[in-house]
Order: structure tokens, then C-alpha cells, then sequence
């Protein structure tokens, strides 16, 4: 994302770019293409809302500075409720394409295995960097990597679904049309069926990892068993709440719910959402085959856990998102400590745009630190406290605080101000 998304700021702006990648010469267990872009884990790009949420707002400004990704998603969006979620193949074709396509642009397809010495880079191979790389990033850094474990959630084939259980219905109905509203299947669990689902769930057999691979796990995106063993009613207070949904088939409010999110245009393929684990395979089958409506599921690729790499950018970085003992490389994505593949790109564009104004001998200064953007790039270039740093998404608690312009005091108002007062000052930084 953040490299793809570099590289067609950069172009854009007047540079010409080469792209490094190794795949599918030389892949990763994640990935099935060689395309730029490829998702990997979800295929949403979480809420859309611009005016009350964080992600929507970054949203809005990868729109307003003409964003690849964001080109992407909206040729290629599913219907998700209040969501932007894509269909995942045409998504990274679509990328791959407009970059190849480009008259500034061309693809080296190998492997990089040291910092570059000379010319100007921007490392952006996200959090499944290579061990060669990786190791060469440590050793130039003196640092310890730092990493944390992140899983990726099991895709259910649609017709394999048993229909006279499941419903479809988006959580509060959100969307406006018959599509958008059925853009979620729902599986509904009374308590004995949930009760015994989270039992197990806490007895299957997981992946277990040898001590030089220990790491700890990003919050976001955290494995469904270890959520079930924070407590039994976790799940319900989380990717399982029942709240919002109405089940056609019994009157009786369901204790929790399964949700199925589209994960391809035609409609073939749906995924669990929040279902992301670290259980063996085996064990996955036996565990989601107890969910009502999944007895007969087929899967289309069950759920994996893999070890992303991140830098420590506030010792690392400086405010240009450069490399501060090797100015000519940038670090862009995932791997600079940004959690999610809109946060990832957006670092990508800002890193595209500087390097390109750097090459011409001008500067661009990074985005205000009100804006999305900005309140990113300050977090990983400065303002998280480097001995405890870790992967963050972007939310309004990385924002300069807001009074309550108006009399504005009930978090709808604040978080009204915090996006009216990002647009005006991204608009401005653009202009």
C-alpha cells in the first residue's frame, strides 16, 4: 500500500520511479500475486464517515490529494454499511495497472536485501519485510527490531452458508440501498451455543511460536482466542455484539452474533469479521463449524498468524520520515509503526510527495499535526515515547486537543470540530 501509493505521488509530482519488488519472483506465506498492493488480512478500509471518525477523515484527505489507494477502493467497493470495503483482486489489479502504466514509472522485479548506500529510497515493504532487509536495517540501525504478531481472518465460500440461519442485515441497517444493507451475512448464537463455542475456542490447539520469535500482539487486530481469554463475554462486547440486528428467522433477540462481511464483488466469498486466529487448521474447522448457520461451511482460506516488522521511528526518523544517520532513505508504511492499510498508504503519499520535492530542491513540510495525516506522522516522527512504541491507528487521541468551539461539548460536536478543523487545515497544506 504505502509503497504503491509512494511511488505514484513521487510520478505525479514529476520524478521518475523505479519500483523495487521481489514478488512473485521470490513471495511470502500472506501473499498469492505479484501485484502491487495485495491484501492480505481484511479487505475493509474500515468506516467512511469523514465528519465523526478518524479513519473516514483520513479517508477524505487521500481523496483531496488525488490518493492511488483511495482511486482503487472507490472503483472497487462492495457494499460494507457505513464501511469501505473492496473487492481485493480487481483492487490490486487496478493499482499494479495505473502504476505500470505510468510514463514516470517502472518495475524491477528482485529482491533488495541491503540499505541502499547511494540515490534516493523509500522502504516501504511493510510489516512482511524480508529477513534479508531486515536484518540489514538492524545491523545500520544498532537497534533491536521490534515486532508484534498479526492475524489474518478465514473466508467463507457464500453458498456454502446455511441461509435459513444466517440473515442478511448491516448493523443498524446502515446504507442507503438494498445492497449496502445486505452487505453483511449474520449468525446468531443463544447463550448455550456461545458458551460452549468460547469453551472451545480456549481448548483448541494453536500455533505456538519458538522463544526468539516472541512478540506481542497489535490491539487492533488481536487473535479471536486471545480475546476469549480476556474474559467469556469479550467476544459479546466486541466482534460478536448482538446489538443493532434483527433476526428474521426467531423473535427472540440472539445472545451474540457471527458476522460474514463481503469479500468479492460477485458475492462468492464473504469473510469472518474479527475472526482473525492463531488456531491450527484443523482446529479452525472444528471450532467455526459450531457457529449456527457455518455446520457445512466450506472455507476458501482459513485464518494465519504472521510476524510484522516495525522500526523504531521516533529514535529513528526525522520529520521528513528520513533515516536520520542515512538521509537519502525514507521509511513509508506499515513498517515506520502506522497500524492499517489506510494509514499505511497515507504514509506512503506523504513520503512520495517530500522525496519528490527533495529531488526538484524544494521542501514540503509534513501536514499540520491537526490533520490526519499530521497528527500520524508527528506520532511516529516524534511524539510517541520511543521506549514503549508501538503500531497505532489513527484516531483523535493523536490530535491537538479542541475546545468546544460553539458550546460544542458532546463527542458528536467534538469530533465534528477536530474533522472540520482537519479539512480546513489539509486544504490549506495542499494548496
Amino acid at each position: 500500500m504505502a509503497g504503491s501509493e509512494a511511488a505514484w505521488q513521487a510520478a505525479e509530482g514529476g520524478v521518475r520511479i523505479v519500483i523495487h519488488e521481489m514478488r512473485p519472483a521470490k513471495g511470502t506465506f500472506a501473499h498469492r500475486s505479484g501485484d502491487f498492493a495485495e491484501m492480505v488480512c481484511s479487505n475493509s478500509f474500515r468506516s467512511d464517515d469523514s465528519e465523526q471518525n478518524a479513519v473516514g477523515l483520513l479517508h477524505w484527505e487521500m481523496r483531496a490529494a488525488n490518493g492511488l489507494i483511495l482511486q482503487a477502493a472507490e472503483a472497487h467497493r462492495l457494499p460494507a454499511g457505513g464501511a469501505l470495503a473492496v473487492d481485493r483482486d480487481p483492487f490490486a489489479a487496478f493499482v499494479t495497472a495505473k502504476l505500470k502504466s505510468h510514463p514516470l514509472v517502472s518495475v524491477s522485479y528482485e529482491e533488495v536485501t541491503d540499505l541502499p548506500t547511494d540515490g534516493q529510497w523509500i522502504i516501504a515493504t511493510g510489516p512482511l519485510t524480508s529477513t534479508a532487509l531486515a536484518h540489514s536495517i538492524r545491523a545500520h540501525t544498532n537497534a533491536e527490531a521490534l515486532a508484534f504478531f498479526d492475524a489474518i481472518a478465514p473466508i467463507v465460500y457464500a453458498e456454502s452458508v446455511d441461509m435459513s440461519v444466517a440473515w442478511m442485515q448491516s448493523r443498524y441497517d446502515k446504507g442507503e440501498t438494498l445492497e449496502e444493507q445486505t452487505a453483511y451475512m449474520n449468525c446468531p448464537m443463544d447463550k448455550a451455543q456461545y458458551d460452549a463455542f468460547i469453551a472451545a475456542l480456549l481448548a483448541a490447539e494453536k500455533t505456538e511460536f519458538r522463544p526468539e520469535e516472541a512478540a506481542s500482539y497489535f490491539d487492533g487486530c488481536l487473535p479471536i482466542e486471545v480475546m476469549a481469554e480476556r474474559g467469556p463475554q469479550t467476544l459479546r462486547f466486541g466482534p460478536m455484539k448482538p446489538v443493532g440486528l434483527t433476526n428474521p428467522h426467531n423473535p427472540q433477540k440472539p445472545y451474540a452474533v457471527v458476522q460474514l462481511r463481503r469479500d468479492n464483488k460477485l458475492g462468492t466469498l464473504y469473510n469472518i469479521v474479527g475472526f482473525q486466529t492463531k488456531m491450527k487448521y484443523g482446529a479452525q474447522l472444528a471450532v467455526f463449524k459450531m457457529i449456527p448457520g457455518l455446520e457445512n461451511a466450506s472455507f476458501a482460506r482459513l485464518g494465519g498468524i504472521h510476524r510484522n516488522t516495525f522500526i523504531n521511528s521516533p529514535t529513528l526518523l526525522d520529520d521528513q520520515m528520513r533515516l536520520k544517520s542515512r538521509p537519502n532513505i525514507r521509511f513509508a508504511g506499515q513498517i515506520t509503526g502506522v497500524e492499517g492499510y489506510v494509514e499505511s498508504a497515507a504514509m506512503g503519499l506523504v513520503a512520495g510527495r517530500m522525496a519528490a520535492a527533495e529531488m526538484q530542491g524544494k521542501l514540503i513540510t509534513a501536514p499540520p499535526p491537526d490533520t490526519a495525516m499530521g497528527a500520524l506522522i508527528t506520532h511516529i516522527t516524534g511524539g510517541a515515547e520511543a521506549k514503549t512504541f508501538q503500531p497505532m491507528n489513527v484516531n483523535f487521541g493523536l490530535f491537538p486537543p479542541i475546545d468546544a468551539r460553539g458550546g460544542r461539548k458532546g463527542r458528536k460536536d467534538r469530533y465534528k470540530a477536530y474533522t472540520d478543523r482537519a479539512k480546513e487545515s489539509f486544504t490549506q497544506w495542499l494548496g
